[in-house]
């Protein structure tokens, strides 16, 4: 998934899902695979239902096959519902910190400024998109000057802020308070079903 660099709708309407990974795209993307005419409809076996539950929720996060399964193996490893921790994991990314705090239209944008080494994890550049955040942790934006970022910070959206963590539109400082609880977090993520799925 690092490496793909198409458009990243068909990917979640061929698994019939929103996009979650981009605020600005409605839910009639998902209506029909991609394709003239879509794929022909069939039942799904109960593998391909695990398996695209996994797709789904890496490619929302941007993450590879090889780092969902490292997510997967240290949530397993916790104390606590392995589910829930999976996804408190990608919570807790760098890049997803940047995208819910509504600094960036998608998880794509977001990761594009950490890449660019705009961003100060308490006081230090960081310019890796997995880095995880811990409660606590401020995140400020080191420059404005570039004409890129200056576009980025007029569309901050207020309204995408999330209750684990505050965020100073004016310092552009983000504060990650504390770990997500399940409700808190997508209710059209079923984490269950990736459990069954490395299980087998």
């Amino acid at each position: 998934m690092a490496r793909y660099t198409g458009p990243s709708n068909k990917l979640f309407r061929n698994k019939k899902v929103n996009d979650l990974s981009n605020r600005k795209l409605t839910s009639s993307m998902t209506q029909n695979a991609s394709g003239q005419h879509g794929a022909v409809r069939k039942k799904l076996s109960e593998y391909a239902i695990h398996l695209a539950e996994k797709q789904k929720i890496r490619f929302t996060y941007l993450v590879s096959e090889k780092q969902f399964a490292k997510y997967y193996s240290e949530a397993a490893r916790r104390k606590g519902v392995t589910g829930t921790i999976l996804l408190q994991i990608l919570e807790s990314r760098l890049d997803n910190i940047l995208f819910r705090a509504g600094l960036g239209i998608s998880r794509k944008q977001a990761r594009q400024i950490v890449n660019h080494g705009h961003v100060l994890v308490n006081g230090r550049k960081v310019d890796i998109p997995s880095y995880s955040v811990k409660p606590g942790d401020v995140i400020t934006i080191k420059s404005r000057s570039s004409a890129f970022l200056k576009a980025v910070t007029e569309m901050i959206d207020m309204p995408c802020g999330t209750p684990w963590m505050t965020v100073d539109k004016d310092a552009l400082k983000i504060t990650f308070d504390r770990i997500p609880e399940r409700e808190e977090m997508d209710p059209e993520i079923k984490e269950q079903l990736v459990i069954e799925y490395y299980s087998k």
